[in-house]
């Protein structure tokens, strides 16, 4: 057994003794917020798999977590409210929008795929402002949690420890997609396109799938996230939060498979703790977030080295697939 997957299961019996851990310790209200840690580090992992193995620099990924929150929402309010119909087609709906995105972006480089990205993320958040039967811009709330049976979703121990087993399982996916041959395939492409292509690998067709793959885990996240909130606002799609996703996969490490983890802890543990401390919360944020990027190159999970960084950071800087 490798040291990574020592310390993997190690961090994981963690998070699974913690909240049999907090009651003793009057940090009932964290079993809620470490919940919400599980998700966007979710969401954050989806990003990293097109940003940091396939070089892809979207700004719209936030899209496909709203288009899952809403499928959701939107199911719940014509009654379907089973976790097994609704979170299903969240996945579906997010990963169809993610095709479709990639299918046009995909086929521009540099800036022009990241504006392509914006440009369909920034539509979907005016559809669904649009949609006054849902809300429109004041968001949608939830009738209810979904439901599993023999679980009750409204109980956060449970919640907890059903948000800590899917993302054990999407972090363990992860870890074999990009260790597969498509994996592989993937950073080659990051690295040279052209000899890829050169080479006879369908390079378009590698691209769009990993889109896809991404925005239908990035769909997943936002269906845990609305039954997490039991509310639901377009500002989930806005581009300011697809660049909050870009900062935690930045912050904790472009294309290291616990990147995406480590930045959102690192992001949403920082926001908690400056807003007790100031209602100026974003400058010193800010701050803290550029002494992380000059101080730490390859993010927070690199100065781990190969325990938690899976490979080597990309050397490419391109903006772009």
């Amino acid at each position: 057994m490798s040291r990574t997957t020592v310390w993997s299961l190690a961090l994981l019996a963690l998070l699974a003794a913690f909240p049999l851990v907090a009651p003793m310790l009057g940090l009932d209200f964290y079993v809620s917020f470490v919940r919400r840690v599980l998700i966007y580090a979710l969401a954050a992992t989806s990003l990293n798999l097109i940003l940091g193995y396939g070089g892809m620099v979207a700004l719209g990924h936030a899209a496909f977590v709203g288009a899952g929150a809403y499928a959701v929402g939107i199911l719940g309010t014509l009654g379907v409210d089973s976790a097994l119909v609704s979170w299903p087609a969240a996945v579906a709906l997010a990963a169809l929008l993610a095709f479709v995105t990639g299918a046009v972006s995909l086929r521009t480089r540099g800036v022009y795929f990241i504006m392509i990205t914006l440009a369909f993320a920034q539509m979907l958040f005016y559809i669904f402002i649009s949609l006054r039967q849902y809300g429109g811009e004041d968001g949608l709330n939830l009738p209810g949690y979904s439901t599993l049976p023999g679980l009750d979703l409204a109980n956060d121990v449970s919640f907890y420890y059903l948000v800590l087993a899917i993302f054990a399982l999407a972090m363990w996916a992860f870890g074999h997609v990009t260790a597969s041959r498509f994996g592989m395939a993937l950073q080659g492409v990051r690295e040279n396109e052209s000899r890829m292509e050169s080479m006879g690998y369908p390079v378009y067709r590698i691209k769009l799938t990993a889109f896809t793959i991404s925005g239908a885990a990035a769909g997943l996240a936002g269906a845990l996230l609305a039954n997490h909130n039991l509310f639901i606002s377009p500002s989930i799609m806005h581009w300011t939060q697809s660049a909050n996703l870009l900062i935690m996969v930045l912050v904790g490490g472009i294309g290291l498979r616990y990147g995406g983890v480590a930045g959102a802890v690192v992001m949403l543990v920082l926001e908690e703790a400056l807003r007790l401390w100031t209602e100026y919360w974003h400058l010193p944020l800010g701050i803290l977030l550029l002494c992380v990027l000059f101080g730490a190159p390859r993010g927070l999970a690199g100065l781990f080295g190969p325990l938690f960084a899976g490979r080597a950071a990309p050397r490419s800087g391109k903006a772009g697939p």
